[in-house]
């Protein structure tokens, strides 16, 4: 009974080590930071071939975003966003507003417009762990993610669909699909730095 439980948790899926590996102790680093400081940054050091260790790439923050057009209509359709988005991320998110004012959207300066929450350090770390080994694979018909999607600055957008991807999301309570975009903020001096960088932390480039 014993060595078939030792063999049940040696044959866990990916997913269920990712998430478990997310909800541990606040004090644990997470396995994806760990392996960044104890593996890849070495790595990357020689690969870019940086004399000073300081200047190796790393992630800054990522930010997800999730705008919600109708909400100029009617603020309360905000909510679920807002909901979901914390689902998602772990963090509440805040209210994003229209800058300026565009009368043919019907759009006035201020207006909330979606949502946003702004991960850093170990969540920032933990959610990219679940984004690359969790979440994309369950894109249907995926075949990796585009090598184009670099701003020319070292970041990256990358953007989602619906948030049905996500497993904390239950299917049953979604009264609409809603698509976000996931923006990876690096420290990258060029978009090849950041591309070997993503590619090390495991992104899906498509071949």
């Amino acid at each position: 009974m014993a060595k078939d439980k030792k063999e049940s948790k040696a044959a866990k899926p990916e997913e269920s080590r990712v998430r478990e590996a997310a909800h541990h102790s606040a004090k644990e680093t997470p396995r994806l930071k760990r392996r960044f400081q104890q593996e890849i940054a070495s790595t990357l050091r020689k690969e870019l071939e940086l004399k000073n260790p300081m200047a190796v790439p790393h992630l800054d923050k990522i930010v997800v975003n999730m705008g919600v057009g109708e909400a100029t209509q009617n603020a309360k359709v905000l909510d679920p966003a807002v909901n979901e988005l914390a689902q998602i991320t772990g963090q509440k998110p805040i209210i994003t507003r229209a800058k300026k004012s565009i009368a043919a959207f019907k759009v006035r300066a201020g207006q909330p417009i979606g949502a946003m929450v702004t991960l850093r350090g170990d969540r920032m770390y933990e959610f990219f762990d679940r984004l690359v080994n969790v979440v994309l694979p369950r894109v249907r018909d995926f075949r990796g993610v585009s090598t184009k999607s670099f701003d020319g600055r070292g970041n990256y957008t990358l953007g989602l669909h619906d948030q049905l991807i996500f497993p904390e999301i239950d299917y049953a309570k979604v009264d609409k699909l809603k698509g976000m975009n996931v923006t990876i903020v690096t420290t990258a001096r060029s978009d090849d730095q950041a591309r070997s960088l993503l590619r090390h932390l495991g992104m899906p480039f498509r071949a």
